[in-house]
């Protein structure tokens, strides 16, 4: 675990792994706007080759509108990356701490969005550490 995101080691394929977050992200209301298989850009444009690292950006639209609502600048630090990296036993997957980053936005009128998405967060966390 970092300053800004919690960690956990799991089992299982990259592309496994991604679908099980994917559906707990979604039991916690989020849903993925983006995804960026970072191996793959590496692979086109450097010609280089890495293990599978995926970064899927996730999005609960309700605390994401009541956050735009109060401070629309507060959009650079939407939405919550998930990071799935394949490792020789399995995936490490990093899971944002938005506590750190809303802090940077210094919003009393935020902290209970903040408090909720990091609720849901480490929801998520424990859901894959539960599954091992």
């Amino acid at each position: 675990m970092t300053r800004y995101a919690f960690s956990v080691s799991v089992p299982g394929t990259h592309t496994a792994t991604i679908e099980r977050v994917t559906a707990l992200l979604a039991a916690q209301g989020f849903g993925i706007l983006t995804r960026i298989d970072v191996h793959e850009v590496f692979q086109k444009k450097l010609g280089l080759t890495r293990a599978p690292y995926t970064i899927l950006g996730a999005c609960n639209p309700g605390f994401a509108n009541e956050a735009l609502g109060v401070q629309p600048e507060i959009g650079i630090l939407l939405p919550c990356n998930v990071v799935v990296e394949a490792v020789e036993s399995g995936c490490r997957v990093h899971v944002t701490d938005p506590e750190p980053l809303f802090g940077l936005a210094d919003l009393p009128a935020l902290a209970h969005v903040m408090g909720e998405v990091r609720t849901r967060m480490q929801a998520v966390v424990q859901g894959l550490s539960a599954a091992t």
